[in-house]
């Protein structure tokens, strides 16, 4: 069979059972199958493909995914979380759209410690915007800041995304994590200046709050009680990397052992709340671990048919330069974001982009930090943009899926204008990680 006949069956297939509802993950492993039987032999194929599926998920680099949620479970249901932001809120004074910097540090804080975008764009929701909408906000200032540090940790470690990102491309998992984390900051300037900006503009009258009567002792101590030991599981589990002293399973684990530490400090750690992020942290690495397995087959059905041979053949005969292959791969990137979820993306782009970039002499880390700002930007790209869903599953009934687009279009533009800053001054991504030892 003719390597293009074999594309068209294998991705024909994928559409056409999740236009009919089928979830992302049993599309794949519909397929899957599918290809075992055509391309690897009948049975014989079938059993292969179970073969290849455990070893898909006994990779020992995998172990991060677990861990990492395991923090951020933690320190959302023991409180801790919510306490942190409130210590920031009352720092902030004196500061024009003070709830939506509020909204961007206390989110930014929270994707250093949770790795989550959902969670972090939930709870910021449901714990900042019913009060900025109260004050008089402007949907774009209300909404769009939560919506766009929740992004932020897909870049930011821990991210499991990242993990899962490094392991189906073969690109080293500390390389990435760290490699985030310049670019989330650049976005997280970008999106404070924006919004001072807009407010000093709309000359937004901030109401009076009790912490701008208090000293600065009752100022500063919540923000060193609550948020300084938690930054400093971020530093612990980054340095450790950064230093070359820990793998990252290693800087998960320890990142694991200071949140319930700090929970158990803060006495915040009940059987209840242990119990629930433990469940929480099973449900959410069962479903990531089967996408690793269906992703896994789906590369390999891919290469068994010829199907990536083939097309790598076809695009290498036009002799692009490794720039516009890149941009090309990113701008594929970007488009899937309107209609498809990330794990999706990873899982139909990465058995092509991956040997192209390794043709061309792509640095591997930089093409994934790249990929993830791109994907990133999907979060936020309507008509089906993740964090927009969950935007309004927590915005008053009174908010329109239109104005939750708009407010999401400026901080699209900052993401968006980051990621043009990566390709072009690459350092920004591989900096960091060249400073690993």
């Amino acid at each position: 069979m003719e390597w293009y006949y074999a594309l068209l069956i294998m991705l024909g297939t994928l559409f056409t059972l999740m236009l009919v509802g089928l979830p992302v993950a049993f599309a794949f492993l519909g397929v899957n199958l599918l290809g075992a039987w055509l391309f690897m032999g009948g049975e014989a194929g079938l059993a292969q493909l179970v073969r290849n599926s455990v070893g898909a998920i006994s990779s020992f680099s995998l172990t991060p995914i677990p861990l990492f949620v395991m923090m951020g479970e933690l320190l959302f249901h023991s409180g801790l979380a919510f306490r942190a932001i409130a210590s920031i809120e009352r720092l902030i004074t004196g500061i024009p759209g003070r709830l939506s910097v509020v909204s961007i540090l206390g989110g930014t804080t929270f994707a250093a410690l949770s790795g989550s975008t959902i969670a972090n764009t939930a709870m910021m929701g449901s714990a900042m915007l019913p009060e900025m909408l109260k004050r008089g906000y402007h949907p774009t200032l209300a909404m769009g800041p939560i919506m766009a540090v929740g992004g932020i940790a897909m870049l930011i470690p821990p991210s499991a995304l990242a993990v899962m990102l490094g392991s189906l491309a073969g690109v080293s998992i500390s390389g990435l994590l760290i490699g985030g984390i310049i670019p989330g900051l650049l976005m997280a300037i970008g999106f404070l200046t924006y919004v001072i900006v807009r407010s000093r503009k709309e000359e937004a009258e901030e109401v009076a709050l009790e912490s701008d009567n208090l000293s600065r002792w009752q100022l500063w101590w919540p923000f060193f009680r609550d948020v300084v030991p938690l930054l400093g599981i971020f530093v612990a589990v980054v340095g450790c990397m950064l230093a070359g002293w820990a793998s990252p399973t290693e800087s998960a684990a320890i990142g694991v052992l200071a949140s319930l530490i700090a929970t158990l400090a803060y006495r915040t750690l009940t059987l209840k709340n242990l119990m629930t992020s433990l469940l929480e942290t099973a449900k959410v690495s069962v479903i990531i671990l089967f996408v690793l397995v269906a992703s896994t087959g789906f590369s390999q059905q891919l290469s068994f048919s010829g199907a990536t041979s083939g097309l790598l053949s076809l695009i290498t005969d036009y002799q692009l330069s490794a720039f516009w292959l890149t941009v090309g791969m990113l701008a594929i990137i970007l488009v899937m974001g309107c209609v498809i979820d990330q794990v999706s993306m990873m899982m139909i782009t990465l058995p092509f982009f991956m040997p192209l970039a390794a043709a061309a002499g792509i640095d591997p880390v930089w093409l994934g930090v790249m990929m993830l700002i791109a994907m990133e930007l999907g979060l936020l790209t309507p008509p089906f943009g993740l964090l927009l869903m969950v935007m309004q599953g927590v915005v008053p009934g009174h908010i329109r899926l239109p104005q939750i687009y708009a407010a999401a279009v400026p901080f699209l533009l900052i993401e968006a204008f980051v990621l043009v800053c990566i390709l072009l001054l690459p350092w920004l991504a591989t900096g960091l990680p060249g400073l690993m030892t």
